[in-house]
């Protein structure tokens, strides 16, 4: 006779192992947010797109914690270190908000000094903190840049799914927020020499354009090149004050979508901290 016939337990074993099991809908709803996200990088997608999609993500994260099977899983060494990574995200998050609040006043400062037009504005002090208050930000950043080129690798939790792909999540938002402050700290400011060559493409009407139309030059980009016309004489007021207005509201278009990410982030590293003290 058969052995798993004359082993009725045996056969039953075997049974089981071959049902399959469905993830938790909470896993697949995370995994589709990933999937957007890398399917935005993937086109280009632009930055405002790429911030809501990240705190739609975070959202899902949160919603995962809730549940019981999560909270078996992330035993205190994991937690320890989802905490600590959530508040490393939470500092370049702020890293990133204060950079884009100093750029931002940048523009306020640029649209006074237009208002203003009286005396020589390229070598005006208005103009000059504006130049100063960049370059801090740009310095400021490379050096946050720099720190995160040295980020430690993750641990490997084998197969636990959940830990696994919090920790995805983890490494996509950081190297989301990596894109933006590169994009906050922007090019170079341009050289005397090739400046006004830029500046006249950026004013041509086809070329200007807002962060949600995803074109070769940026914000920020376009900021600098204002700030390099000015102060190296290369352009007329008029030309300008129309540019500096939209890239105000750019940046704070930007500035609102972090906020947003930032709370989710808080959010999430509440229910952390709840299934810490649980």
């Amino acid at each position: 006779m058969n052995a798993s016939a004359m082993n009725p337990s045996n056969s039953q074993h075997v049974r089981s192992r071959s049902v399959p099991t469905n993830p938790h809908p909470a896993l697949t709803q995370v995994d589709e947010h990933l999937n957007r996200l890398r399917a935005s990088e993937a086109t280009s997608s632009s930055l405002g797109l790429r911030l809501d999609a990240l705190q739609d993500l975070h959202g899902s994260v949160d919603k995962l914690f809730l549940l019981p099977l999560s909270q078996q899983a992330l035993v205190k060494e994991v937690l320890d270190e989802l905490q600590e990574g959530s508040l490393r995200l939470l500092d370049l998050c702020d890293t990133a908000k204060n950079a884009l609040l100093q750029t931002r006043e940048c523009t306020h400062e640029l649209a006074s000094i237009f208002r203003r037009r009286r005396g020589d504005i390229g070598g005006s002090s208005s103009l000059k903190k504006c130049l100063n208050s960049r370059k801090m930000v740009k310095k400021s950043i490379h050096k946050v840049l720099k720190g995160m080129e040295s980020k430690p690798s993750n641990k490997d939790h084998g197969s636990l799914s959940i830990v696994s792909q919090i920790k995805e999540v983890e490494a996509v938002t950081y190297h989301c927020i990596e894109g933006l402050l590169f994009f906050i700290a922007g090019p170079k400011l341009v050289s005397k020499w090739s400046c006004w060559a830029s500046f006249s493409k950026l004013v041509q009407p086809k070329r200007v354009a807002c962060i949600s139309e995803g074109t070769n030059i940026s914000v920020i980009e376009r900021l600098d090149l204002i700030l390099s016309s000015i102060s190296n004489h290369q352009t007329e007021v008029e030309d300008m004050q129309n540019l500096v207005r939209e890239c105000g509201a750019s940046i704070m278009e930007v500035e609102d979508k972090l906020e947003g990410l930032y709370r989710v982030i808080i959010k999430t590293r509440v229910s952390l901290l709840n299934i810490f003290n649980h």
